[in-house]
């Protein structure tokens, strides 16, 4: 892996930038460029947030999206929490908002339905929230199962933005993670989007919870999407093992068709975190690890698979 890194370098394709402010406006000038054909990748939410807001801006200033925006809450799902944290209240943080997928009858919760965290006691493992029709009520959060913890953020959007769903939208038959482009804002508040799948939806902003910018995606979600070329947002302080490795350097280069370009603020370390190998192995390899040839020939074949896939036409 790191020999493919450094064939994208000789290429030019490898930028290195430390500030991180400069680095991100790298990354958003690169994508105005061409931004019909262009999909940024980033490993981690936050980076992908900061992205998006940047790219956001860009656009804007070079006239791809409406100066003229409309300010709205939406839910941004707290990541970092796993299905065993959200057993437990101290996990919880007052003003988090709560979505039920399955609901509780002893609770009086249907699936679907949201309610706000009020007050948390860690110590008696109780969380109160107060759900959308203004009841309140506390609970054990190890009795429930399907629970969604968000954030609510404010964004601002406007014609010619770039979007994305952030939980599917089954009654209009838009899934998980579609991508799509607002065609128009009118003054109410309307928003009329262009799904990149064909479809079209009519809403009023302020009733979708579950939607985001679209221009930078993590690449988790970036699975199944393809443009013509991506950019790669990769920053080294924050490359967690389970994050940054193997893994994101073929899915992530491996989303554009004609083009990748890798933003970072250090080469060498970026080609150390993109050499980890994740991959589960077999209880057999577990047991019985293989001999140092055999692992080079695996290190070989790895690479030169990574590095044709990163063989992109200039």
């Amino acid at each position: 892996m790191q020999r493919a890194v450094e064939h994208l370098d000789r290429q030019g394709r490898v930028h290195e930038i430390g500030p991180r402010e400069a680095r991100l406006a790298a990354v958003a000038n690169e994508y105005t460029n061409d931004p019909q054909a262009t999909l940024v990748v980033a490993p981690d939410n936050q980076s992908r947030q900061d992205l998006n807001d940047v790219i956001h801006r860009a656009m804007q200033r070079e006239g791809h999206v409406n100066r003229d925006e409309h300010r709205t809450s939406v839910l941004v799902p707290r990541q970092e929490i796993t299905g065993a944290d959200r057993q437990w209240a101290e996990r919880y943080e007052q003003g988090d908002v709560v979505r039920y997928s399955r609901g509780s009858k002893a609770l009086g919760v249907e699936p679907g339905d949201y309610a706000r965290v009020e007050q948390v006691d860690a110590k008696a493992n109780q969380v109160t929230v107060r759900t959308d029709d203004d009841r309140t009520f506390s609970y054990d959060p190890r009795r429930l199962q399907g629970v969604t913890l968000y954030r609510e953020v404010e964004r601002d959007f406007a014609g010619g933005d770039r979007v994305q769903m952030t939980a599917p939208e089954r009654e209009r038959g838009v899934p998980n993670r579609e991508l799509g482009t607002v065609e128009k804002i009118d003054r109410s508040g309307r928003m009329d989007i262009r799904w990149d799948s064909g479809r079209s939806s009519s809403f009023e902003i302020d009733e979708r919870r579950h939607l985001d910018y679209g221009y930078a995606v993590t690449s988790h979600s970036s699975q199944g999407q393809t443009a013509g070329r991506v950019l790669v947002h990769v920053e080294t302080d924050r490359a967690s093992e389970k994050l940054v490795n193997q893994r994101l350097a073929y899915v992530a280069v491996s989303r554009g068709q004609y083009d990748a370009r890798i933003y970072t603020d250090d080469k060498l370390k970026l080609a150390r975190a993109l050499d980890r190998d994740v991959s589960h192995r077999s209880a057999l390899e577990q047991k019985s690890a293989p001999s140092s040839s055999s692992r080079s020939v695996s290190h070989e074949s790895r690479d030169r698979s990574v590095g044709q896939t990163m063989e992109i036409s200039r």
